[in-house]
């Protein structure tokens, strides 16, 4: 039987499924539920130095490529976060589960302090989440947008976790020219793994009522639509930085075989997310089944015998 175990940074996860931020929240019964389904690892909601409401309802609608969401940053902040994030370390750790803890700032100073608070917790990993306007832009453009920006928080980030020992995954957008360079700017300043890919921007309109579906207009497309955006990006991010930069290839994984493309595109890890908002957990089990029963028919023993394939 093919083995899914899977060797991470300084860690191994007992599957390569990780479950995306943001799809469930950062309950500890549910991300001990996802444990228990097959997830190697669960990543938290986004939490940033403050709480957030969010955005009014509708903040996210299922369409037939996935789900277009607009949440708004949903999180209780980062102090009130590290409650929450202990406790879910502690179900998961009996299960042999990781943590992953995601942050986000509005300035690169402010992501130092929230990785400082948020390490309290000891999560196993700490994602970076870029795809947050900067306020001290002129014009409020994401971090994720300009690899100057991106190499700045992520030292800011290496900074604070200074003796620590967490290391650090950035999670990058794909709606970008220079990806490959935004990627290598962050590891330069000691980015420990990335994350590929966040949301791509998108917008639905109900024609009866002529206006935006969603009460922000636009939001974030997640799902099987995005799958082949995100596929190329995995696949250009392991090519540009080779196998000693680990890649967690996230963007419309719904089943085995998606998974699979991720590890022959040189994925490590591979995020799971929309297909949980109609399947629940039970799809990380599946996923987990499929992808080994590819193995199988391939003939391949572990992860390893075809990660990164598909590159020349």
């Amino acid at each position: 039987m093919a083995e899914l175990s899977t060797r991470f940074l300084n860690m191994t996860l007992s599957s390569p499924l990780v479950v995306a931020s943001g799809i469930l929240g950062t309950s500890a019964p549910v991300m001990e539920r996802c444990a228990i389904a097959g997830a190697g690892a669960v990543t938290s909601k986004s939490a940033g130095p403050e709480p957030r409401s969010g955005h009014a309802n509708p903040v996210a609608v299922a369409w037939e490529g996935g789900v277009i969401n607009a949440i708004g940053l949903t999180n209780p902040g980062c102090h009130e976060e590290v409650a929450i994030l202990t406790e879910a370390k502690a179900r998961l750790a009996k299960l042999g589960g990781k943590l992953f803890a995601s942050i986000f700032a509005p300035t690169v100073e402010a992501f130092g302090e929230v990785a400082r608070v948020t390490a309290q917790s000891e999560p196993e990993l700490i994602e970076v989440n870029i795809s947050c306007p900067n306020v001290a832009s002129e014009f409020g453009t994401p971090f994720s947008a300009c690899a100057p920006d991106a190499a700045a928080v992520t030292r800011s980030v290496k900074q604070a976790l200074a003796g620590s020992g967490i290391p650090i995954s950035v999670k990058l957008a794909p709606n970008v020219p220079n990806l490959s360079v935004i990627a290598k700017a962050c590891v330069a300043e000691g980015a420990d793994a990335i994350t590929a890919i966040n949301t791509v921007p998108g917008m639905l309109i109900d024609p009866w009522a002529g206006k935006p579906v969603l009460c922000n207009r636009s939001g974030g497309l997640s799902g099987p639509a995005i799958k082949p955006v995100a596929l190329r990006c995995v696949y250009e991010l392991a090519a540009a930085l080779g196998p000693s930069v680990p890649i967690i290839g996230t963007g419309g994984v719904s089943s085995g075989l998606d998974a699979a493309e991720m590890i022959l595109a040189g994925a490590t890890l591979i995020g799971v997310g929309s297909v949980m908002v109609a399947e629940g957990p039970d799809a990380l089990t599946r996923i987990n089944a499929e992808l080994s029963d590819y193995m199988d028919q391939m003939g391949y023993a572990s992860l390893d015998d075809f990660r990164g394939k598909a590159l020349p």
